[in-house]
């Protein structure tokens, strides 16, 4: 599954700091870990098994600054299924 625009929109807003935050999008069960600043930054999607774990797919999102704190690169990884 690639992630969809709606889907960049949901995890391009900020959260709560260092937390791993759980919400259902377009029928699928996502679990996300944000940063130090609120960002999403490992992302599982799929489905919840009876253990409440996210089965299906693990992304990573790659952020990179310049020394002043401008953005650089943004982007997803997609690393693999999540089991």
């Amino acid at each position: 599954m690639a992630l969809g625009a709606t889907l960049i929109k949901v995890l391009n807003k900020k959260y709560a700091l260092s937390q791993m935050v759980e919400q259902k999008f377009k029928g699928y069960d996502l679990a996300f870990k944000t940063d130090e600043e609120g960002n999403a930054i490992l992302l599982f999607i799929g489905q919840k098994d009876e253990t409440g774990n996210v089965r299906g797919e693990r992304y990573a999102r790659r952020i990179v600054k310049d020394k002043e704190g401008v953005l650089v690169k943004d982007h997803w990884d997609f690393k693999g299924k999540a089991t």
